[in-house]
């Protein structure tokens, strides 16, 4: 019995996949659709991570852990859910509570990851970026550029918290991950003999733009290592004396290009008026906030998230985001919209309306 020109063509065609699964290749009109889809499709989902529940469990770890070489560094990462089990906050974003005990030492090292640190709460830590010690305080931002030296040191007598933020998964993906140990002697950058050169060299002048860099520019590390929360707060005053939008967002910037502090991070704080509430926003590209004051709550694609100081936060690319407090507030944000700006790739929308809330995230 002779097969029917149909059958002919289906068997033809199950040989010819499998002739082509066997030297690893993929016919793309069986993947189109999952590859190019009509809007960003992130595997992170949005979640939070309070810090009721880090906080205790970072302090077990300076009881347990000592932080020496070998360790490195006393770090909770946050692992987002729909990752895998990948210790990242977002496919292109780390994201991490570090903790330091008094007089307490983190041996220096670099790697081509990018890292910035936002600071919780304590005094007496500075870190040491090739060569230049930054102290520390709660709301300035430290930057540690790539390849840069860098070591944390706790000088005083109480522990301090502070937030990671590193372009890892990113430089991860492009396969370009390097990492290497102070050489030494010692484990730790020779004691500076001056602290804080770069914010000397670097005196108040253009450190902010309102809302968010415009279009791509020179990427370059800014040579400003440390900017100071009395610094921003006095901004966000200025600009909020002069206007009545309900969210206030400054961006961070090089104070010698203009452009974002790091070329693959870009790091803002919102303040959020006490009763305001903004729009949703939908953005491409990642972003993990960071509650820094007040108390208030943000919707991502329809879910409630309430937060307060310490609690951290990511909405994935594309998600539908708006902010509302119920006191004056302050977030920090890390987000990898440096990179998408400079590839011409960063979309922005601007819903109509507020969102649907369908749902209360509850923190575990």
């Amino acid at each position: 019995m002779t097969a029917s020109p149909e059958t002919r063509t289906d068997l033809e065609l199950e040989a010819l996949y499998r002739d082509l699964a066997a030297v690893d290749l993929r016919p793309l009109w069986t993947i189109t659709e999952q590859l190019l889809t009509p809007t960003p499709q992130p595997r992170a989902v949005p979640w939070l991570w309070s810090a009721a529940t880090m906080k205790p469990l970072a302090r077990r770890a300076i009881e347990l852990v000592p932080v020496e070489r070998g360790g490195e560094r006393r770090v909770l990462s946050l692992q987002n859910p729909g990752l895998g089990g990948r210790p990242y906050a977002a496919g292109t974003l780390w994201g991490a509570i570090q903790c330091l005990g008094p007089r307490e030492t983190a041996p220096a090292h670099r790697h081509t990851p990018g890292a910035v640190r936002w600071v919780l709460e304590g005094e007496g830590v500075w870190t040491t970026v090739d060569g230049d010690a930054c102290d520390m305080h709660p709301g300035d931002l430290v930057l540690t550029p790539s390849w840069n030296w860098h070591d944390h040191v706790n000088g005083g007598d109480s522990e301090m918290f502070w937030f990671d933020g590193l372009d890892l998964p990113m430089i991860e993906a492009l396969d370009a991950v390097f990492f290497e140990q102070y050489p030494g002697p010692g484990e730790n950058q020779p004691a500076p003999a001056e602290h804080n050169v770069s914010e000397r060299a670097h005196p108040p002048g253009t450190r902010y733009v309102r809302g968010a860099v415009d279009g791509p520019l020179t990427p370059a590390p800014s040579p400003l290592l440390v900017y100071r929360w009395a610094d921003t707060a006095a901004e966000l005053d200025r600009l909020a004396a002069d206007s009545d939008e309900p969210v206030t967002t400054l961006e961070y910037v090089n104070p010698t290009t203009g452009a974002s502090v790091l070329p693959t991070l870009g790091c803002s704080v919102l303040r959020v008026r006490a009763g305001g509430h903004g729009p949703a926003v939908r953005r491409s590209g990642n972003a993990v906030f960071v509650a820094f004051q007040g108390a208030g709550s943000t919707v991502i694609d329809g879910q409630r998230f309430h937060w307060g100081p310490g609690d951290m936060f990511v909405a994935p690319s594309w998600s539908a985001v708006e902010h509302a407090a119920d006191e004056e507030s302050v977030l920090f944000l890390l987000t990898d919209a440096p990179v998408l700006r400079a590839l011409g790739i960063h979309r922005e929308q601007v819903l109509p309306g507020p969102q649907t809330v369908t749902g209360t995230f509850t923190p575990r």
